[in-house]
């Protein structure tokens, strides 16, 4: 199948679906979609596309919106079956991820990575979760409990440290999953859902919880700045909160707060561990 018409066919096919629900077992569309989930599972197509590069010269993360409206038409295509890991059985719709050995990817029981995701070589997957979908750069570590939900893009050398919970946003097509860029570190029990952006190099304290609709209130600065679903490149992020009038009385109402940039002049490691120490950001 010529790869360059799959989203011309996959819009039309979803749109159909609507009003034809047997689309879906139309053999054009069973192909193009299983298609595209093999390209998905081998790295060769991604959910969303990284600014400046070869597919996207925007400055701007740009979604494939025919791509997660190919994952919504595999679920309903596939049948329960079972599946074993050891004596473990599941019963489920789509298989794991295999052959992690040759793809140079460390899993460590129980890990499991869904068929659809992809691991870059030199990823580490404690005891942890991926989803469909999902992208998780060379040399990042999901550490244990840490889940990756559907569509997130995750960057090269991440720490997702214990528990950690990275939303799935499969629907609707059109919205931006979770990204966390290059190096960022996430403490443990962060939670990022609903599209956030996390850049390149950016600390969140322990217990940090980001929504869409979460502010987050540069305080480094005499003058403040307020963010939603962005938090900037280098920032030290800690949990906060800020009073909001109800018809009830004045609450305090949680926000993240950033207290200051992690230096680009030092080393990774150093500069982490001197936002850490400067700041007194737990992890």
């Amino acid at each position: 199948m010529d790869k360059t018409q799959l989203p011309d066919l996959i819009e039309k096919k979803y749109e159909e679906k609507n009003s034809n629900p047997g689309v879906l077992e139309e053999a054009e569309t069973r192909r193009a979609v299983l298609a595209i989930i093999d390209m998905l599972d081998r790295g060769e197509l991604r959910v969303a596309t990284p600014p400046n590069s070869a597919e996207n010269t925007t400055n701007e993360w740009r979604v494939n919106t025919w791509v997660k409206k190919a994952i919504l038409m595999y679920f309903p295509m596939m049948g329960m079956q079972t599946s074993h890991a050891g004596d473990i059985e599941y019963w489920d719709k789509i298989p794991t991820k295999k052959n992690y050995a040759a793809q140079k990817v460390r899993v460590v029981p129980p890990a499991v990575a869904r068929y659809g995701s992809f691991l870059e070589p030199g990823a580490i997957m404690m005891p942890s979760y991926v989803n469909i979908g999902a992208y998780v750069g060379g040399g990042t570590m999901v550490d244990t409990w840490a889940t990756v939900g559907s569509c997130a893009q995750i960057g090269q050398h991440v720490h997702l440290s214990g528990g950690v919970g990275i939303g799935g946003v499969l629907e609707p097509p059109q919205g931006l999953p979770v990204i966390i860029e290059d190096h960022a570190f996430l403490g443990s029990r962060c939670v990022v859902v609903e599209g956030v952006q996390v850049s390149t190099g950016a600390v969140l304290g322990s217990g940090v919880i980001l929504t869409a609709s979460t502010k987050i209130i540069d305080v480094s600065q005499s003058e403040t700045k307020t963010y939603k679903s962005f938090v900037p490149k280098n920032s030290v992020v800690i949990p906060g909160s800020y009073a909001k009038k109800f018809p009830g009385g004045e609450f305090q109402v949680p926000c993240a707060l950033i207290i200051g940039q992690r230096k680009e002049s030092t080393d990774l490691k150093t500069s982490l561990n001197n936002a850490l120490r400067d700041f007194e950001v737990s992890v």
